[in-house]
């Protein structure tokens, strides 16, 4: 079955460090944006899925009630899967019980929650609005509502996590009803507030002591890292996100998304007036042969379950076993250490 990725492009207010397309959120456009969701998903009649993600963006600023017209209107002409992953990303700040019950009768059964941190000097350096006691409470109000798959995301590499401030906010974060958790490294992207006036960030030996930290904590507690940058309860991984790294199906809806058939990789234009305008969405290719042989073992190593490899392959990551990588059954793997260099390490294997 394929994977539905919908961006959702609105944010009450931009982070400085984020380079995701958004704009600021009005009544009378998400109106529109959400017509134009239900054509395009109309458009789709007869699609099975068993993954649909809703990203962005802050999907969470949509009315509750457009969030169910948007499901029911996949419903209705697609095959959603009786066990679908529906993931919904929101901000700690929208999420209330009304939301909540919403979301539930509208068939969301994973939220992905933008915590960043539990700190406060690390929220007020990424620009975020919320407090660490209103990301605490937006997971426990959420599993209150009865979500059990629950999503929280984690910001690294700012100068000011040291050692005590990471173990503080994993003390923080498994604490909590989360099964699920990604940890980002902050990236300085060129055209945000960051690019033009950085925060001190951490060197690259301390992020990757940082990192190593993250992985040791959140293993002990048994949580599996299964992709770089993600790490999971048994049975909790993010079935949707597999689907890019393993190089499967997913179409796309909204402005900047982007969708691959298995060979071709294409975007939305990240433009919502034309989007809203437009009686389908317009896309355009952005590689038309996605998903060689190479890409799947790019993409491939980013997972702990690696990938099948050949004879040739297993040749050139000899040098690099078994700190770098590891081999088991025909199946190649990085190690932790080798995702820590993987660039590195692909740039030897390919």
């Amino acid at each position: 079955m394929n994977g539905l990725y919908i961006h959702v492009p609105f944010c009450a207010r931009k982070c400085p460090y984020c380079d995701f397309y958004s704009c600021a959120y009005r009544p009378d456009t998400a109106k529109r944006y959400t017509d134009a969701v239900c054509r395009n998903l109309e458009a789709l009649h007869g699609t099975a899925y068993d993954t649909v993600y809703f990203g962005g963006g802050t999907p969470s600023l949509l009315p509750a009630e457009q969030i169910t017209r948007i499901a029911d209107t996949l419903r209705m002409h697609c095959t959603v899967a009786e066990n679908a992953e529906i993931t919904l990303e929101a901000n700690p700040l929208t999420v209330t019980a009304e939301r909540l019950s919403a979301w539930k009768k509208a068939g969301i059964s994973r939220l992905s929650l933008g915590v960043q941190s539990f700190q406060a000097e690390v929220l007020h350096t990424l620009g975020r609005k919320h407090t660490p006691q209103q990301a605490k409470d937006a997971v426990c109000r959420a599993a209150d509502a009865g979500f059990r798959n629950l999503s929280l995301d984690l910001m690294l590499g700012l100068q000011c996590q040291d050692a005590d401030t990471l173990a503080a906010d994993i003390a923080e974060a498994v604490s909590l009803p989360a099964t699920h958790i990604s940890a980002y490294l902050l990236k300085i992207e060129e055209h945000t507030p960051f690019g033009a006036s950085p925060p001190a960030l951490l060197s690259d030996d301390a992020e990757a002591e940082r990192w190593m930290q993250l992985h040791d904590a959140l293993t002990a507690k048994g949580f599996v890292h299964y992709e770089i940058s993600n790490f999971a309860l048994p049975g909790f991984e993010s079935r949707h996100n597999c689907k890019y790294w393993r190089c499967e199906p997913y179409d796309a809806i909204g402005p900047a998304a982007h969708g691959c058939t298995g060979s071709v990789r294409y975007a939305v234009p990240s433009d919502l007036e034309a989007f809203c305008d437009a009686p389908l969405q317009q896309t355009e290719i952005t590689e038309p042969h996605a998903c060689t042989e190479e890409e799947r073992i790019m993409l491939g190593l980013r997972l702990s379950e690696g990938i099948a490899a050949d004879s040739a392959l297993l040749r050139r990551a000899k040098p690099m076993m078994p700190v770098y990588l590891t081999e088991e059954n025909g199946r190649l793997r990085m190690t932790p250490q080798g995702w820590l260099v993987s660039n590195s390490v692909l740039a030897a294997l390919l």
